[in-house]
């Protein structure tokens, strides 16, 4: 299973669960966790989601290169109209998946009408950040961090391109400039997490925000969701996804006419030595 569900009370727990590859995100993740989140929306038991990772890492991004890599095969469209990438060659494929499975799938789950927590420990890099950010409230274990390194691909930053939304834009250029790890004191200084504890602690700590969230009234906290997205939206959010995920396309064509591939020739290996 690639991903565990578990409900205690009013508190779903949905967890990734690909350890042995740091809950690196293949296509069969993206849609167990898709799955795992409507059925917690469906749940009337259910008034506070946690998201975690097994293992040390929260997800270390996107899949690119484990033996569960499954990006050339065709899934179910759930999070929007573009037609299946699988028998299709060039942008048009990726174009289709990933505004299915990065984009769709981010816009899909940030508009779950219940409080969405992430508890992060170790590693939430590049496709990390995507999940992370698409939660309301972020407790990072001490020895998470957090980077978005594809910049090295050539690429701008990940598809749900919120950077400028969780960090100050003069912080998000450095962010992305350098690929540097940032640690989770700092996130929790600018702004980017709710909470920096112990790592033996995390999953009692996430827990007991949780429970006093669900406190609150149903109805209310929808609201009160709904209110928070709609104001970064006025800000600019929903736009500027839209802009940089063309830019990001932009990046993958050209490096797949001056390169090796659409990732600008850049493996798991690569990444790590860069």
């Amino acid at each position: 299973m690639t991903v565990r569900y578990e409900r205690r009370g009013p508190v779903a727990t949905v967890t990734m669960n690909r350890p042995e590859y740091r809950n690196a995100q293949n296509s069969a993740m993206t849609y167990a966790l898709d799955g795992a989140f409507g059925r917690a929306a469906a749940d009337d038991r259910v008034k506070v989601v946690v998201l975690a990772g097994a293992g040390e890492h929260f997800s270390a991004g996107h899949d690119i290169g484990s033996p569960g890599r499954d990006a050339h095969l065709p899934f179910e469209r759930r999070a929007g109209l573009w037609w299946d990438h699988s028998d299709k060659s060039g942008a048009e494929s990726r174009f289709a998946r990933e505004s299915e499975v990065y984009l769709g799938m981010c816009r899909r789950w940030r508009e779950l009408p219940k409080p969405l927590i992430a508890a992060v420990q170790g590693a939430c890099v590049a496709g990390g950040l995507m999940l992370a950010w698409v939660c309301d409230l972020i407790v990072a274990a001490e020895d998470a961090f957090f980077a978005d390194p594809v910049v090295r691909m050539g690429i701008p930053g990940v598809e749900f391109f919120a950077h400028p939304w969780v960090m100050p834009p003069r912080i998000a250029r450095e962010f992305l400039y350098t690929g540097d790890r940032m640690s989770a004191r700092r996130a929790y200084e600018l702004g980017m997490v709710n909470a920096v504890v112990p790592r033996a602690e995390l999953t009692e700590r996430t827990a007991a925000l949780a429970g006093r969230v669900a406190r609150m009234p149903r109805m209310g906290l929808a609201l009160a969701k709904r209110a928070v997205n709609q104001a970064e939206d006025l800000q600019g959010l929903h736009s500027g996804l839209d802009a940089a995920f063309a830019l990001h396309h932009l990046a993958h064509a050209h490096n797949a006419e001056t390169s090796a591939d659409p990732l600008g020739g850049m493996d798991v290996r690569a990444m790590k030595e860069s």
